[in-house]
């Protein structure tokens, strides 16, 4: 059931994607912006209810209905549920155009265009970089987006799944990352800002969440890449990157396709009294610091075209080994 409501999701989802202000992005927004508000006193303890009620609720509410489904219905209908949670939780249409973008802007040698559209996505300082450093940057944050939009949700799901618990693994991984990311950015711009408590629960709470699927990730990376490379570059570089989870998959990443990354972060584009916009695609600017970078060649625009070819790899990797456990299944 897993392989095939993965499958129909993401053909879904290519064919006709969310925009970027769905209502299901706006309702996460809305909840996440109701727990913080009712529930975060500032204290720890306030904290984690505040996290617990944003991120296990939906994910406990999928559950009780994909149960009610598959007990009064049937699990046809159950699988219809899987994939209408699948299409709004996975997918690579809710980043792909931003790297698309870019991608053709450089291809076209228009920087400028390139700069801003990389400003404009990431909500960073990209006013003066030079050309490998605009691919160094789109490599980073594509890669990260790949794998908190497709791969996490994938590994979180197929594992929940297989204990019958249907879609609540997508839904658990997904809240768990939009909450970590929306807090922190609700309190840049000091609009209803979270408190430090509340930020620190559900940083903690993601990164043992992403902790394994960042693993399986790499892993998946080394696989279809370029397997001696990213396993040694994981190995001894992954600590160049402040966040370890993140440092893992593109330590992997670089190995992978021998491309050099890591360096300087860029700097948030904001003003702290401005209402800036969340967007829903944007990972934050934390994916490399000023700690060196990884061995490989220096990032050029045919290295987007090998990170293309990596994550689609990666994704018929996966689809195979779903497909085979399913086969398994049936006829055992």
């Amino acid at each position: 059931m897993s392989f095939f409501a993965i499958l129909f999701a993401l053909l879904i989802e290519q064919v006709r994607p969310l925009g970027p202000r769905n209502p299901v992005h706006v309702g996460m927004r809305a909840w996440a912006r109701w727990a913080s508000r009712n529930f975060d006193a500032g204290k720890p303890a306030h904290g984690w209810v505040a996290w617990a009620l944003a991120v296990a609720g939906p994910a406990l509410l999928v559950l009780a209905v994909h149960a009610l489904l598959n007990r009064f219905l049937g699990w046809p209908v159950a699988v219809l549920w899987n994939v209408a949670i699948l299409y709004v939780t996975l997918g690579f249409r809710q980043f792909s155009h931003h790297f698309t973008d870019i991608r053709d802007a450089l291809d076209a040698g228009n920087e400028p265009r390139a700069r801003e559209l990389l400003a404009e996505w990431q909500q960073v300082d990209a006013s003066e970089l030079p050309r490998s450093e605009i691919v160094r940057h789109v490599i980073e944050y594509s890669v990260l987006a790949a794998h908190r939009h497709v791969f996490g949700v994938l590994a979180w799901y197929s594992v929940l799944a297989a204990f019958g618990l249907g879609p609540a693994g997508a839904v658990l991984y997904r809240m768990a990352e939009f909450v970590a990311r929306y807090w922190r950015h609700r309190n840049r711009i000091q609009a209803q800002p979270a408190s430090e408590a509340l930020q620190s629960a559900a940083a903690q709470a993601w990164q043992v969440i992403d902790w394994a699927p960042a693993r399986a990730t790499a892993l998946a990376f080394a696989v279809v890449g370029s397997f001696e490379e990213a396993v040694d570059c994981w190995r001894h570089h992954a600590q160049r990157f402040p966040n370890d989870n993140d440092g893992v998959v593109l330590a992997a990443t670089s190995g992978a396709v021998n491309v050099r990354l890591g360096g300087e972060a860029l700097k948030p584009a904001y003003r702290p009294e401005s209402s800036q916009p969340f967007r829903s695609a944007a990972l934050g600017p934390e994916p490399s610091v000023d700690t060196g970078p990884t061995p490989g060649r220096e990032a050029e625009p045919a290295h987007l075209r090998s990170v293309v070819g990596l994550v689609w790899r990666t994704v018929v990797l996966w689809l195979v080994l779903l497909a085979l456990l399913t086969l398994a299944n049936l006829l055992g």
